[in-house]
């Protein structure tokens, strides 16, 4: 045998590398050995990065900074699964940091990540592909890119993965999905309530409240709702309430169990099955204050159905409520108020509150927790309104100083619900009687610039403003300015109570006319000009400015009802026009003199004796109307006073030589001054004597109504009852209006509307005496017809003139007339 030769080894080929260990301490090495063509390389430096990055945020910055996203994200799709497991890997753990997020967004990366969470990719892919997408959603944008790239139905689908890292970073994200509506209902399509409720069994915490989150949210849709309770979700959620060692999960149930309490059905079931003794057991009891606010919440959604409330009052759920209401939390107390708000639209448990809820909610107004405060006082606006017996529980239970306290409160829900509470008390008059210091206090929410706070303040107002107490404290609070200013206002609610409060506050004369120097008259002639804008309470309220300010009323309107009494004060300026503003007294008082129409004053006392035997006899007390004939008896020794005083009678064809403009004058230049007080005046035409015959004749109690006309002419109207016909007893006639005569034939009367009536009064012409038409002929021998007509106010001539051959129609244009 030969001797064995060694074969030698063949010597590597030349143009092939040996391999070479690196070992890099520094992180941009390794960034940049992400762009290696070797599969090996290229997993060991995302394995490297990945363990960098997990070890704080920080590493994260400085990564982002080496620019080491964009090729990992090219390495996401990589052909070799370690390569591709480790770069998601690295993706799962960076996205939770904002700026890398904004990257990835950019670089629209949710594609590639959803395509991890095939079922063929390993379990370590699914995990940390579904991180990452958890981070992502937070924000609305990467939501919408998750839900159109089909990424909703593959997280579902790993709800039933094996791993429980899968599990919960499913769900984590399909909890920020389900956010929007478009993905509650896709998750409803895609049939996850199932696979949702296995979670609920699952041993870890974490993923039981992801789920229990999951259906808070998802549940706000009634389909939802109707799927869970086919797929027992009540008992799961019942199961977890009654286990105390889920008291952790007990919060999120509950907030799942109030959405379900919304359906009828739902509440039924449960109150078949005593499910709902329990949770309202379970709410008392516990101790958890988050637990005992969201019970409530869940009774206070279940509130706003009325067959929820029956069957809720049924269950005594007033007991309950009252309960929470004493906890020692503001969340609690907060929610408590707010079921009981809710619950009040069922009367019985109005009822029901009454007794030992008030006096609780009334404590709860001095809270220094500014929710708290809001839902007591909105909860006792709603047990007040429409409940005379709640209103009065409010004020024994002492609590109108601390609702006049939170009319200052800084939340605009507090302000409008005091407001509202107040405003209930209002409407009994012996608790109104009790309540001080409102109008001071309200003179700020009438300032507010929330329409809902304006609208309730000028309730209280209106509902306060009957009392003169009242009333002289807003004025004297300057709120009357704030008020007038609310008149403007575009919500026709607020405008609505404004022109009501103003409608109030007008009863008294000072209030009046401060109001319509705020500018409150002409603003509701403006609104009552325009269809749109006025309401039921804006022409009353006009009425009643002008009621109470006779004088404006007198030079706008030219007429004062026999109910506009004339006090001392009152002044006849004349007619005023339109948009003109009537100065006061004062200002008026201060003028030069000049060479307009006098302003005649009334100013005298009032007589301290009450009328006479003689006048009850007459029946001449205001409020009463006389017959005509007694009327006629008297009418010479007793009221024609007035035509003495101011010049006697006047003859109708000398009535332009009765100089009382020339003593007017005089008493202007003896005074210095345009206002001139009617008892001063001897000389008085027209406007002049049915002024003093309507100043005494309501001083004396006699119905009498002031009416200017034209030219200055003036007259005074009065309802007179004819007597009955001979042989008929007993029949009440309806009352005439007569106009008095004071200048011509003083003392007699005139039924209003016929010829003597109009031209001693209204007509500024009387060429014919009291022919009712006359005829005559012209110098073509042609009939010619004169008829005198008459308006309301303006008296009109017609004049025509009739061609018998033609039957043509014509106005004769120059006709001299004599004027008296």
């Amino acid at each position: 045998m030969g001797k064995k030769v060694k074969k030698e080894v063949e010597p590597p080929p030349k143009d092939v590398f040996d391999p070479l260990s690196i070992e890099s301490k520094k992180a941009a090495t390794v960034v940049l050995m992400l762009n290696s063509p070797e599969e090996e390389v290229l997993a060991k430096a995302c394995d490297a990065i990945y363990k960098f990055a997990s070890k704080g945020d920080e590493n994260k910055v400085t990564l982002l900074s080496l620019g080491a996203v964009e090729p990992l994200f090219k390495l996401v799709s990589h052909e070799d699964p370690l390569v591709r497991r480790n770069a998601i890997m690295v993706f799962g753990i960076m996205a939770s940091n904002n700026d890398v997020r904004k990257l990835l967004r950019e670089l629209d990366v949710t594609n590639s990540v959803i395509a991890r969470l095939a079922p063929e990719e390993d379990i370590v892919v699914h995990e940390f592909a579904s991180l990452c997408l958890a981070h992502m959603a937070v924000e609305y944008t990467s939501k919408v890119q998750i839900f159109e790239q089909g990424g909703l139905e593959p997280l579902i689908r790993l709800l039933s993965s094996p791993d429980p890292d899968v599990k919960k970073n499913s769900v984590e994200c399909i909890y920020h999905l389900v956010q929007d509506f478009q993905s509650r209902a896709a998750v409803r399509e895609l049939n996850a309530i199932p696979a949702l409720l296995e979670l609920l069994k699952s041993e870890y915490p974490v993923v039981q409240l992801l789920a229990l989150k999951t259906f808070g949210v998802i549940s706000n849709d009634r389909e939802t709702r109707i799927i869970l309770r086919e797929n027992q979700g009540l008992e799961h959620l019942f199961k977890i309430l009654e286990t105390k060692e889920f008291n952790d999960l007990h919060v999120e149930a509950l907030a799942v169990v109030a959405n379900c309490l919304e359906d009828v059905d739902t509440m039924q079931l449960i109150q078949q099955t005593g499910g709902l003794k329990k949770l309202l057991s379970f709410a008392e009891m516990s101790t958890i204050p988050d637990i005992q606010k969201n019970a409530a919440k869940a009774i206070t959604k279940a509130a706003y159905d009325p067959e929820n409330r029956k069957i809720l009052h049924e269950e005594e759920i007033e007991k309950c409520l009252i309960t929470l209401l004493g906890t020692d939390n503001d969340g609690a107390k907060a929610a408590a108020s707010q079921a009981i708000s809710a619950m009040c639209e069922n009367l019985a448990s109005k009822d029901a509150f009454g007794i030992q809820g008030i006096p609780q909610l009334v404590q709860l107004l001095s809270s220094e927790n500014e929710e708290v405060k809001e839902a007591a006082a909105i909860a006792l606006a709603n047990l007040t309104t429409g409940s005379p017996s709640n209103a009065s529980a409010v004020a024994e239970a002492e609590g109108i100083e601390p609702l006049i306290n939170v009319l200052s409160a800084k939340r605009d829900g507090t302000v409008a619900n005091a407001s509202a509470v107040l405003t209930n008390i209002a409407m009994q008059e012996p608790l109104r009687l009790s309540i001080h210091g409102v109008m001071n206090a309200i003179v700020e929410p009438l300032q507010s610039t929330n329409s809902l706070v304006q609208s309730k303040a000028a309730l209280t107002v209106a509902a306060l403003g009957c009392d003169a107490d009242a009333r002289t404290e807003l004025r004297n609070a300057s709120g009357l300015e704030p008020l007038v200013k609310l008149l403007h206002s575009k919500n026709d609610e607020v405008r609505r109570n404004a022109c009501w409060a103003v409608m109030v506050c007008a009863s008294d004369e000072l209030t009046a006319v401060e109001l319509c120097r705020l500018g409150a008259l002409d603003i509701l002639e403006e609104i009552n000009l325009s269809t749109g804008r006025k309401n039921n309470f804006s022409e009353g309220a006009l009425d009643k400015l002008l009621d109470n300010n006779l004088s404006q009323k007198y030079s706008q309107m030219g007429y004062l009802s026999s109910s506009n009494i004339i006090t001392d004060g009152f002044y006849d300026y004349g007619q005023v026009k339109p948009g003109v503003k009537l100065l006061s007294l004062e200002e008026l008082s201060i003028q030069e003199l000049n060479d307009h129409r006098a302003i005649i004053l009334v100013n005298a006392k009032l007589p301290e004796v009450s009328p006479s035997a003689e006048d009850k006899s007459q029946d001449l007390y205001y409020g009463r109307t006389a017959s005509s004939s007694s009327i006629r008896k008297s009418s010479k020794e007793r009221t024609r006073f007035v035509a003495d005083k101011m010049g006697g009678p006047i003859e109708r064809d000398k009535l332009h030589e009765f100089s009382w403009e020339l003593h007017i004058s005089e008493i202007e230049f003896e005074l210095k001054c345009n206002v001139v007080p009617i008892g001063k005046i001897k000389k008085g035409t027209f406007y002049h004597r049915a002024l003093l015959f309507k100043v005494i004749a309501d001083r004396i109690g006699i119905g009498c109504s002031l009416v200017r006309g034209e030219y200055g002419r003036a007259w005074n109207e009065v309802k007179l009852v004819d007597d009955s016909p001979q042989g008929i007893t007993g029949l009440l006639l309806p009352p005439q209006v007569y106009i008095v005569d004071l200048m011509y034939q003083p003392g007699c009367l005139m039924k209003q509307g016929t010829l003597p009536a109009r031209s001693s009064n209204q007509s500024v012409m009387n060429c014919f005496g009291c022919l009712e038409s006359m005829q005559f002929t012209n110098a073509g021998a042609e009939n010619v017809q004169f008829t005198p007509s008459s308006s309301a106010n303006r008296p009109t001539w017609a004049h025509q003139y009739l061609s018998p051959r033609s039957g043509e129609t014509f106005r004769i244009t120059e006709v001299c007339f004599i004027f008296v």
